[in-house]
């Protein structure tokens, strides 16, 4: 039986053409992506960053393709998807770049010689690939964390294979994404095992099962994530699993920040909790608002827009169904009262935005579960200790963001140092959605929202799929060219001293 893809605009399901992978294919994928693995961690640097080019360069090649059968088969707006797929392209050539660079690979030589405690023998160490890496497509993002997203970016940069799992909302889009890749492959004459698909929920257990497999890169649901977990921790050989699973992202006003701009904080929150239709792994989906006249007023500016906001189209039906469940879950139980409710779309998955309001001093954990989708919780607060009781009751996030002015901040700074232990980046001044791709970019947090201590946006992304080596007393030739004497162009520690290579120093 294939599989079908169904447009969320309107509902309508139609036959992908596309079979389930079966267990016997997903083997075979495996296998060579670890013969590919053989090939490519001899490849120069150079090669490497040849064909992270080549592949940016492929996705362009099928732009309009892409960009119109993940319109149909997410519902998301063109200029979002002609936007993400910048980013995905931009992210391949900044890994390319990278990778020429080097500094990555934290390369550092410690000649033979004295040392306090007697002599001490020749260290040379530098990163080294894992090995094939599965990755798991998300919904929200059918290019940027999906089949040639930056999972798929980092790990071909370090050096690994890599066979995505296609996600079940958009597996036409998955397919495409893949062709080109291939193609940037085979344009760079890399082993055909460089990047491999698979589809349907069993073949991606099967792939994370498989021993070949040495690390997973995971988005989405805190309980797909545990059910990957399970089945990593039933290997004979456990292997690393970097999930982003769940994040609310709290976002605290300060009495002087909406005193002095109330009405545009409002407009921005707004703006960021109904972009994509709320449909963001950054999502601020608890605000916190002063109580009186001047947090009423930004209360009153976020109803009124989420009042006349239309209906936005969720990613599929399952999505859909969830939403209105928890929704109805956080009235029902978390003691919020609904200022806005949603309204369906008459076809489709489209729902308008949804508000809800709280009091600071009844904040549970079951009001504060994450609802994928344009729904806030607007929490009213007498003063930051209310605040902080209340975000003992939030799953620490990939974000919080603090709106502050800076005639507070003296007395505000260790709330803030309280806020920044509870998420992986802290936004001041602004609103978390719309992740930047760089090298200062830190994409993760704490337990739920993530698993890891790494980042799954921005360069230092490729350190998930990395591990250090070291070489004692080896000969040149058994040294990779990055580890020998002569200067290979990259930045080095050697003999304590950070050494950068002569083409800067000259």
């Amino acid at each position: 039986m294939t599989l079908t893809t169904t447009d969320p605009r309107t509902g309508d399901a139609t036959d992908s053409g596309i079979e389930p992978t079966t267990a016997e294919e997903v083997a075979a994928i495996a296998q060579a992506a670890h013969d590919a693995f053989l090939d490519l961690r001899t490849r120069p640097r150079a090669w490497r960053a040849d064909l992270l080019r080549g592949c940016a360069d492929a996705l362009e090649a099928r732009r309009p393709e892409l960009v119109a059968i993940a319109g149909a088969e997410t519902g998301l707006a063109p200029a979002r998807l002609e936007g993400e797929l910048t980013r995905t392209t931009t992210q391949l050539r900044m890994f390319a770049d990278a990778v020429d660079e080097g500094s990555y690979l934290e390369a550092a030589i410690d000649h033979a010689g004295p040392t306090p405690m007697g002599p001490g023998p020749d260290i040379r160490r530098m990163l080294v690939p894992l090995g094939p890496v599965a990755v798991f497509g998300s919904s929200n993002f059918p290019f940027a964390f999906s089949v040639p997203g930056g999972d798929t970016a980092s790990a071909l940069a370090a050096g690994n294979p890599i066979v995505a799992k296609a996600h079940s909302s958009h597996p036409g889009t998955s397919r495409i994404a893949f062709e080109a890749l291939a193609a940037g492959v085979e344009a760079a004459g890399g082993p055909a095992g460089t990047v491999g698909i698979v589809y349907g929920q069993p073949a991606g257990t099967a792939l994370v099962a498989d021993p070949r497999i040495a690390a997973v890169g995971f988005t989405g649901s805190l309980t797909t994530g545990r059910i990957l977990l399970d089945v990593i921790e039933g290997r004979e050989r456990p292997i690393p699993f970097y999930g982003e699973l769940a994040s609310v992202n709290p976002l605290v006003v300060t009495p002087g920040a909406v005193a002095t701009r109330g009405a545009a904080i409002a407009e921005g929150l707004f703006a960021s909790v109904t972009g994509s239709a709320g449909q963001l792994c950054t999502k601020p989906g608890i605000a916190f608002v002063p109580a009186g006249a001047e947090g009423d007023a930004v209360v009153d500016a976020v109803v009124s827009l989420a009042r006349d906001a239309a209906a936005q189209p969720l990613l599929n039906g399952r999505i859909h169904a969830s939403f209105d469940e928890i929704r109805t879950r956080l009235v029902d139980d978390g003691a919020a009262r609904e200022l806005v409710a949603p309204v369906a779309a008459p076809e489709g998955y489209g729902m308008s935005p949804a508000v809800l309001e709280i009091d600071a001093t009844a904040v549970t954990p079951a009001a504060t579960e994450e609802a994928f989708g344009p729904l806030v919780v607007l929490v009213r607060y007498r003063d930051l200790a209310e605040v902080t009781a209340a975000l003992d009751a939030v799953p620490d996030s990939l974000t919080a963001t603090l709106h502050v002015e800076d005639a507070e901040l003296g007395a505000l700074a260790g709330f803030a140092a309280d806020l920044a232990d509870r998420a992986g980046r802290l936004v001041v001044n602004g609103y978390p959605t719309g992740v930047r791709v760089s090298w200062a970019q830190h994409h993760g947090g704490p337990w739920p929202a993530t698993n890891t201590l790494h980042t799954s946006v921005g360069m230092t992304a490729i350190r998930r799929f990395l591990r250090p080596f070291a070489w004692q007393d080896a000969p040149a030739a058994l040294l990779p060219v990055e580890l020998q004497d002569a200067d290979p162009g990259i930045p080095r520690r050697i003999d304590g001293s950070l050494v950068l290579p002569s083409t800067l120093t000259a």
